[in-house]
């Protein structure tokens, strides 16, 4: 054997050192995302989870440098089934795991109780779309959302049922989650103060599928406008339902079911125009562009179109990482200071938030259902 090929496993051994020797210095950063990706809603809760997969793939592609060291990003995904027991175990799970901060969760009801355990473990929790106002109203200095809360939801939902919709006479459900009381509550007020009549008010749950006994009370009120505080999967049912009594009143709820699925949950349920629902989150014209192109970039990669909050946990990684890179750290007592101040801009528009946590000057979306889809109303600042 000569000294030449004697040289060149040996020089394929010292790149392979200086190989691992690299892939060494690379910061590995955990985000976590919690979403339901089971039961009823599990289509909202997939379609946050591709919003993260999005955004992480995207990420380790750019070569993101925190520290000065290449960052490579994992994806923890939980599912939480929608159940705050269920929520909390997963959120002890991501603790365990050492991540480095949490997307999500999707729903009130499981974030509330989940922040808790990711606050005294000082990680860093950013929800989507989670309006309940007690989520930032805790004093926890790490939890933060990306949307409007339910104050500016409901609030202005019950403003437009009077202003727009011309409602005199109004009745409420809720499902009796942290969301649904929440951005009921809130619905009453702005519809009282602009000087409409709650007639009555009844309460169903998140997994119920008969409403025949409170849509017969609620039709006996001749109601102008009925609002349900809850998701689209009992939405949908309910709106079968209310057809199938000659119930014509028009029907308004919050960002839970403004989903593109509704129009699928109701079958022939909706009339036109007859559904008015927000999402807690909006573009106006100057980023709706961006907006576009990146749920066509969304449709193209996963083969389905946008449900409600995938763009929200997209911005909530980036904004999350804009952070690690701007404090040159992953650790969540290092960056969470320069989250604090961020200003970021971002695909749902400009994020920035206030000493609570909460987005500032959040946007909300109005939508109608015409001609079997989702149509834009408008954008209320």
């Amino acid at each position: 054997m000569s000294f030449k090929t004697k040289m060149i496993p040996l020089a394929g051994a010292i790149a392979f050192a200086f190989a691992g020797a690299a892939a060494a210095q690379d910061l590995v950063v955990k985000i976590g995302h919690v979403g339901p990706i089971s039961g009823a809603i599990a289509h909202l809760g997939k379609d946050n989870e591709n919003g993260a997969k999005m955004a992480i793939e995207e990420l380790n592609a750019k070569g993101v440098m925190i520290g000065g060291k290449k960052a490579k990003f994992e994806l923890l995904a939980e599912d939480d089934g929608a159940d705050p027991k269920q929520g909390t175990t997963v959120a002890q799970k991501l603790v365990d795991a050492k991540v480095n901060g949490v997307i999500g969760h999707l729903n009130s009801g499981t974030t509330i109780p989940a922040s808790k355990i990711y606050n005294d473990a000082g990680i860093v929790q950013i929800s989507p779309s989670a309006t309940n106002p007690k989520y930032t109203q805790q004093g926890f200095k790490g939890a933060f959302r990306v949307v409007a809360n339910d104050g500016q939801l409901g609030g202005t939902l019950g403003r437009f049922a009077v202003q727009i919709n011309k409602a005199k006479k109004v009745a409420v459900i809720d499902d009796k989650t942290a969301y649904g009381e929440g951005v009921a509550a809130e619905f009453i007020k702005g519809a009282k103060g602009k000087g409409a009549e709650v007639v009555v008010q009844e309460h169903t749950t998140d997994k119920s599928t008969d409403f025949s006994a409170i849509l017969t009370t609620i039709k006996a009120k001749n109601p102008d406008v009925i609002f349900f505080g809850g998701m689209d999967a009992v939405a949908g049912p309910m709106l079968r339902q209310m057809k199938a009594l000659g119930i014509t009143a028009k029907f308004m709820g919050g960002d839970g079911i403004c989903s593109a699925d509704l129009v699928k949950l109701a079958d022939n349920g909706i009339g036109e125009g007859q559904v008015v629902c927000a999402e807690a989150g909006g573009v106006l014209d100057a980023q709706k562009k961006a907006n576009d192109e990146w749920k066509a970039a969304f449709k193209k990669k996963f083969g389905v179109e946008v449900q409600i909050y995938a763009p929200y946990v997209y911005d909530a990684v980036m904004v999350m990482v804009e952070a690690m890179k701007k404090a040159g750290s992953a650790e969540p007592a290092k960056y969470l200071p320069e989250l604090k101040k961020i200003h970021y801009k971002g695909v749902t528009g400009d994020i920035a938030f206030d000493d609570k946590g909460d987005i500032k000057e959040g946007t909300l979306t109005l939508y109608t259902y015409k001609g079997g889809k989702r149509e834009l109303l408008q954008v209320v600042k």
